[in-house]
Parts: C-alpha cells; sequence; structure tokens
C-alpha cells in the first residue's frame, strides 16, 4: 500500500512538473508574440509621427513660417488640404491644416482631419515651440491622437529639435489600438544650405520611447543606431532601434536608406520577419 502510495506521489509530482513547463513555454511563446506585435506598433507610430511632422513643415513653408523665403521646392504632401493662420501677423499663431473627409496626396497616403499646431515663433528660431494636437485624424486609416511639442535646440553649428510625444494614441483600421510616447532628438544632415527646398532635406533620430497595447503590456524601445528620415520618403527609410521585453527583446530595421514602406523585426538574433509599416 505504502508504495502504491509513493507511485502516485511520484506521478502527481511529474504532472505537476510538466504542466509547469508547459505553462512556462505558453507563456515564452506568449511574451515572443507580444513582443513582435509591439514593435510593429511602435515602427507604425514612429511613421506615423513621422508623416505628421512633414505635414507640419511644409504647411509652415507654405505659410513663410520657417524663417526665411517661401518655399522653391515641396513635396506636394498637402494635397487638397486646407490650410489656415491665425493671427496673421505676429506670435502665437496657431496653423490648422484640414484634410476634409479625406485628401490623397501624390505619393498615394489618404489623410483626413485636422491637425492643429501653435507656434511660438519661426520654426527656425532657436528656442521656438510647436505644440501639436490632432482632430479626429487620420492617415491610411489609422487614427493618430496626443500631443506632439517640437523645441528648437539648434546651435550656430547644427539646425535640431527636441521631440516629445506625450499621451500618444494610434487606432488601427481593425480597431486595435496601442499607447506611445517618448523623447526624440532630431538633427537635420542636408539641406541645410538649401532652406527653402525641403526636398533634399534629411534628419537623423535618436532618443527613447515606450509602448503599451490595449491590454496593459509594455515595452521599451532605445535607438540602436540613428533612424534616418528622408522629405522625399513617405517613412522613415534607414536605422535600428531595440523593443526590450521582460526576457526577449526585437530589433527593428529600417532599411538601407531606399524609400519603401518595409522594416524587419528580428527576436532574439533570430531571423527577421518583414512587415509593412503602412
Amino acid at each position: 500500500m505504502k508504495i502504491k502510495q509513493f507511485l502516485v506521489a511520484i506521478t502527481l509530482v511529474s504532472f505537476a512538473f510538466a504542466f509547469n513547463s508547459c505553462k512556462k513555454n505558453d507563456s515564452s511563446t506568449d511574451e515572443l508574440e507580444t513582443t513582435f506585435e509591439l514593435s510593429t506598433d511602435q515602427a507604425i507610430a514612429d511613421n506615423l509621427t513621422e508623416d505628421a511632422n512633414d505635414v507640419y513643415i511644409e504647411a509652415a513653408t507654405d505659410k513663410d513660417l520657417m524663417g526665411g523665403r517661401g518655399p522653391t521646392g515641396t513635396t506636394g504632401i498637402l494635397g487638397c488640404a486646407i490650410v489656415t493662420v491665425t493671427p496673421m501677423v505676429g506670435f502665437p499663431k496657431t496653423i490648422v491644416i484640414d484634410f476634409g473627409t479625406g485628401c490623397t496626396s501624390p505619393n498615394g497616403i489618404t489623410r483626413s482631419g485636422k491637425i492643429n499646431v501653435v507656434l511660438s515663433d519661426s520654426v527656425r528660431n532657436p528656442g521656438s515651440t510647436a505644440v501639436m494636437t490632432f482632430t479626429n485624424y487620420y492617415v491610411s486609416g489609422y487614427k493618430i491622437e496626443g500631443t506632439i511639442t517640437w523645441t528648437n535646440t539648434s546651435t550656430p553649428n547644427t539646425r535640431s529639435w527636441r521631440r516629445e510625444v506625450v499621451g500618444g494614441k494610434i487606432t488601427a483600421p481593425n480597431g486595435n489600438y496601442w499607447l506611445h510616447s517618448g523623447i526624440r532628438d532630431v538633427v537635420q544632415t542636408a539641406g541645410v544650405n538649401t532652406p527653402n527646398n525641403l526636398l533634399d532635406d534629411v534628419f537623423s533620430i535618436t532618443g527613447n520611447h515606450s509602448v503599451t497595447n490595449s491590454a496593459g503590456r509594455h515595452r521599451d524601445i532605445t535607438t540602436l543606431t540613428p533612424l534616418q528620415k528622408k522629405v522625399i520618403c513617405a517613412n522613415i527609410d534607414m536605422g535600428t532601434i531595440k523593443v526590450q521585453g521582460p526576457n526577449h527583446y526585437a530589433v527593428i530595421d529600417f532599411g538601407n536608406g531606399t524609400c519603401d514602406n518595409l522594416a524587419t523585426i528580428s527576436i532574439d538574433g533570430r531571423p527577421a520577419r518583414t512587415i509593412i509599416l503602412r
């Protein structure tokens, strides 16, 4: 009888160990997929933030608010948007970029709703700030919310800005949403000597962010190699960021400088998967 009880006890312990091992493996698999999904979310959020910046800069250039003469080269990204600036004289100014119920730019991106910017001084003046908010604003079906504050940190030798995202929220066309926030430093690396031509502008972007999905799962993001955004490209075209999970990490690679809508995500150094940014 004692031998039978002993064997039963051993069996129960073995079952519990096997169950816990499976549970641990399931949890690990779940974390891997969550890290991949949140990496995709962050990549999309980064590109939508850059898109909002492109729209704002083109509107400011079009309305001669950059701190120089009017534009000689633009992307046409505003499409059929209506841009209003008040007051006409003096600062601060409020810029409203209204895409109405839908407006498609030459590069095929459809936007609707409004971007609102309160600008304290000319965009290129050191110390100037631009506070951006959104009113029912969508890009390619993604709803954009939150506040983005740009602060001009330029020096005599460098044209740069600090960008802070607070309360960022992206809602995908399928209804899924995620939150993002953080601070990035943006340095213009090309086109500085042609201030009225946006088409040769290139920016380098570094800094930290965080992303949280609707279930409350959170990941921290750091820059591994500076991101690059050419004005002529619809998306970030170069650079890598790291997305850190509790036990696993992902690396997002935005490419080699080619203008496309692709990025790759590698988990723990494993073979990368390609994602479509938008």
